[in-house]
């Protein structure tokens, strides 16, 4: 939401062909990542350590730890800024509250429960499709961006806003989340075309939202000159077309999106943790009977909260850490496509 508003604010239309590619790239990364999981019976943290030695592993393994944390802060920083707009209360006094539901949800919830309850409430999202075509914008010039091209001002700052996005989609938290959700829900080879349909689907609809708050932010931010700088100005995305319930639909819609992507990250860092180092490991079990898997996940949150709590612009954080993310993909991605070669 932050990094595709922020492209339609400074950059018009012109970046939605990146939003187009992330997504197939997460979409293949994703049905990779089952697929894996689903043949092999294996995590992406445990085959990567055997095939490619613990060292590298303890490279991946500090990498991907300290990038998820980021988002980690971005994410809890999104429920907070939510709760800012809702109440009027200052979102570091949100960080704790909401650190303690993230808590509260993963250690009496199943896998089950986390994943469809995201997704179903997760749908409210959907509001930002029906503002951009309610807005009317340049359908023409909306399908002409699907495709590259080159900045037209500011490339220094076209290309950073380009690889945030690209940090956005193509998370790795998403396919190590996925992996481990298939190893959680007993998937085995019976599994491949229900696989693809999830993957296809579910990452084609956080595409489809992306770009429909780019179309949002470049008809209404850019068209007036108005740059996306802070969070509080996410209610004018949507009041312009929905009136007073556009700012209630943004409350609920960056509350939730950032409270499920909490949630999924957390569980990547303990999923990360214990496969690599070869832990016992489930959300479908009593936190005490896998105590090193849940202290894994209580650390994430607590340190997943701190920059929120100290103050740090969460708009701040999520732009940085989506860059991060973007760089440190090949990391991750690499080891990945040659396991998927292996099998």
């Amino acid at each position: 939401i932050a990094t595709a508003a922020q492209a339609g604010a400074d950059f018009y239309l012109q970046l939605i062909w990146v939003i187009v590619l992330g997504g197939i790239c997460i979409i293949f990364l994703v049905e990779q990542s089952g697929r894996f999981s689903a043949v092999s019976g294996r995590t992406l943290p445990d085959a990567i350590r055997e095939r490619f030695g613990f060292n590298y592993f303890a490279f991946l393994y500090l990498t991907l730890a300290l990038v998820s944390l980021l988002v980690l802060a971005a994410e809890i920083g999104g429920v907070c800024i939510a709760l800012e707009l809702a109440t009027g209360i200052h979102f570091q006094w949100w960080a704790i509250p909401v650190a303690l539901v993230v808590w509260f949800v993963i250690w009496k919830g199943t896998f089950g429960v986390i994943e469809k309850g995201v997704s179903i409430l997760g749908l409210v999202t959907l509001c930002f499709v029906v503002g951009a075509i309610v807005i009317h914008p340049p359908w023409a010039q909306v399908a002409r961006s699907a495709l590259p091209s080159l900045p037209q001002h500011d490339s220094v700052h076209y290309w950073f806003v380009a690889v945030s996005i690209l940090g956005a989609t193509i998370s790795p938290y998403l396919y190590f989340f996925y992996s481990s959700g298939a190893i959680e829900d007993e998937w085995n080879e019976g599994y491949i075309g229900i696989n693809r349909i999830i993957a296809t689907g579910g990452m084609s609809f956080g595409s489809l939202i992306s770009i429909a708050v780019l179309i949002l932010a470049a008809m209404i931010f850019a068209t007036h000159g108005v740059k996306f700088e802070h969070y509080s100005q996410l209610p004018d995305l949507l009041v312009p077309v929905f009136g007073y319930w556009g700012f209630w639909l943004i409350v609920a819609s960056v509350g939730i999106a950032c409270l499920g992507a909490a949630m999924e990250i957390t569980l990547e860092i303990a999923y990360l943790t214990a496969q690599g180092f070869g832990w016992n490991w489930s959300e479908n079990q009593r936190p005490l009977d896998e105590a090193r898997f849940s202290a894994v996940y209580i650390m994430a949150i607590v340190l997943g909260a701190l920059p929120i709590l100290v103050g740090l612009d969460p708009l701040t954080v999520t732009i940085f850490s989506m860059a991060l993310t973007a760089a440190t993909l090949p990391v991750s991605i690499v080891p990945f496509l040659f396991l998927m070669n292996d099998y």
